[in-house]
């Protein structure tokens, strides 16, 4: 007979990548994994795992098991909270989302609000974080509904074996200093702006790169990029009182326009896409909080 918690091991594992991962982000020492490892190479009889370097990977009789230990664990899974949503009447039980910073402002916490009245036994934990990082844990179970944002011409990487639902498209603006000579028009050349000093995201963020493949293909020169943060808060602030531009999308706009100007882009339409990723087989309460997201969703853009 096979054990669940050590198929649940072989998974982490072979979404980790290493012993010492998987370890690391269930809570337990490597030399406990590799021994519960062992002992499930004896149940099913054959090599599980075979070492390359400092890492491991699954032999063709491990690629099997895992398949079906994906299954067997998301029956689990989706049994518990069929159970809890019984004894509750209603959907019930623990729901983790992961959502970027502007989402968790303008999407995920309205929707929280929404499911304290409408569904008062689901329990919403909340995580900011980027896609990148999160919708490996989505398919490891760590999350269960993750928020993304993909800009146009910068697709993100498509995961077969998930569900993808846009919330929404929105436009892409130019923040500029109240004071700036552009600040007057309705709509501003980028390449006008070659003289700006520039507020954006870190290095290795979609919001950084889209950053920069504007100013280059639509502006012709190489951004100044002198403030650096993945808080949009922040850099609009930077664009209020150090004189920055910025490139924010509309989820990010506070309605503040006291010391800048926010306008279109003229010649291009950017936009960016904010969408939501499940795993295939959704429990009830998984259902109730994509509901939730969906009408919290505010209609901005085009």
């Amino acid at each position: 007979m096979l054990d669940l918690h050590r198929l649940r091991l072989l998974r982490e594992v072979h979404g980790r990548g290493t012993v010492h991962a998987a370890a690391a982000a269930l809570g337990y020492s490597p030399s406990a994994v590799s021994q519960q490892l062992a002992v499930l190479e004896r149940e099913a009889g054959t090599p599980l795992l075979e070492r390359t370097g400092r890492n491991v990977r699954l032999t063709s009789a491990g690629e099997v098991l895992v398949t079906h230990a994906i299954a067997l664990l998301e029956g689990v899974e989706a049994a518990e909270a069929d159970l809890a949503t019984v004894a509750a009447g209603r959907a019930a039980g623990p729901v983790r989302v992961s959502a970027f910073q502007s989402a968790v402002l303008r999407i995920v916490a309205p929707a929280v609000r929404l499911l304290a009245t409408s569904h008062p036994d689901v329990r919403v934990e909340v995580t900011e974080a980027e896609v990148e990082v999160t919708a490996p844990g989505l398919r490891l179970h760590q999350y269960d509904l993750v928020l993304g944002d993909e800009y146009d011409d910068q697709p993100r990487v498509v995961h077969a074996e998930l569900r993808r639902e846009r919330l929404l498209r929105e436009r892409l603006h130019l923040v500029l200093p109240a004071g700036h000579p552009e600040a007057r028009s309705r709509r501003v050349p980028i390449d006008r702006l070659a003289g700006l000093t520039w507020a954006a995201c870190q290095p290795g963020t979609g919001q950084r790169a889209m950053h920069l493949r504007v100013c280059r293909q639509y502006g012709g020169f190489e951004p100044d990029v002198r403030y650096h943060s993945d808080d949009f808060r922040i850099l609009l602030e930077m664009a209020r009182t150090a004189g920055a531009g910025a490139l924010l999308p509309d989820l990010a706009l506070d309605g503040r326009d006291t010391g800048i100007a926010v306008r279109l882009p003229a010649g291009v339409a950017l936009r960016r896409e904010v969408f939501l990723l499940t795993r295939r087989a959704r429990t009830p309460a998984v259902e109730a909080v994509a509901a939730a997201l969906h009408a919290a969703t505010p209609r901005v853009g085009t």
